[in-house]
């Protein structure tokens, strides 16, 4: 039987974990929050305070963790992975990070002896529950053969986006197309209501028509058309404006290292800056047609 380290169990990694357990696998979960760590016992895994406890003799380790700062530390720190994981181990970072940070850490477990993969994700804690993420993979071909049957227990999807850093790469990407397609269908529906059409029946044309997109006909920002959309539920999230509002900052800092001109994804990363600004970052990143109109309501 595979032995997984599962690193970070929050939001996204708890149910990431759980679904390794149902899946068979031996699994043991480290978390700095006592919290977290009993959540994830009472689910029948085994779950421990120090990160060498976890690491220590499995198969492969799994980090789902806030930021690169916290990814380098955990992997490269003093009495990190690095300083416990078994010869040979497979390592999965899930986690949301720049790309250069996730090739630096990949080079260094490659210099350790370990196969290393980037695998972040999409699909919010509901695809984490549902075991139908979709994972974006950058590796080399064998580790990403090696991971693969490890991430199928939790995905929908599996993409191997090409070399180390590959997956955080096209997390970027599309995480920028994502928050400006929610944009533009914002506004389009603050026009329509503004020139006197019904929400409905704009959703029906549009979705129908030249303008449908995921953002409108999967996760449609006004509240009817899609009853699963957080739109329906207060616009809870979800995947919350301060989670966009971090990709799309991994993104400008992309789009500033690469001297790509990008002014769409640019401008998406200063509208939801100034929405997590006015407070509303807990707000799922579709509510942004909200802080679209109460601005121009305020411009009058």
């Amino acid at each position: 039987m595979t032995t997984i380290a599962f690193v970070g169990l929050g939001n996204m990694g708890l149910p990431m974990a759980k679904n390794l357990l149902a899946a068979g696998f031996s699994v043991t979960g480290f978390d700095l929050s006592a919290e977290a760590r009993a959540a994830f016992t009472e689910a029948g895994g085994r779950a421990t305070d120090m990160l060498a406890d976890a690491v220590v003799g499995a198969d492969a380790v799994i980090t789902m963790l806030p930021n690169g700062a916290i990814v380098r530390d955990v992997y490269q720190g003093e009495g990190g992975v690095f300083a416990h994981m078994k010869d040979g181990a497979l390592l999965i970072d899930s986690s949301t990070i720049d790309v250069e940070t996730s090739r630096t850490v990949a080079a260094a477990a490659e210099a350790q002896g370990a196969a290393m993969v980037d695998a972040p994700v999409s699909g919010g804690v509901s695809g984490a529950a549902a075991g139908t993420l979709a994972f974006m993979v950058g590796g080399t071909a064998e580790a990403y053969a090696r991971a693969e049957p490890v991430l199928a227990p939790m995905a929908g999807k599996i993409v191997h986006a090409g070399a180390a850093g590959g997956g955080q790469a096209a997390k970027a990407c599309n995480n920028m197309l994502l928050a400006i397609s929610m944009i533009g269908v914002s506004e389009a529906f603050n026009l329509g209501r503004s020139l006197g059409l019904d929400d409905q029946t704009f959703f029906d044309i549009a979705a129908n028509a030249s303008g449908q997109c995921w953002s409108l006909t999967s996760y449609c920002p006004v509240p009817g058309p899609v009853p699963s959309a957080p739109s329906n539920n207060g616009y809870k999230p979800g995947f919350a404006a301060a989670l966009m509002l971090k990709d799309l900052r991994l993104a400008a800092s992309a789009i500033q290292d690469t001297g790509t001109n990008a002014p769409l994804g640019t401008h998406a990363a200063q509208l939801y800056q100034s929405m997590v600004d006015a407070g509303l970052g807990d707000t799922d990143f579709s509510g942004i047609i909200n802080f679209l109109a109460e601005k121009a309501d305020d411009a009058l």
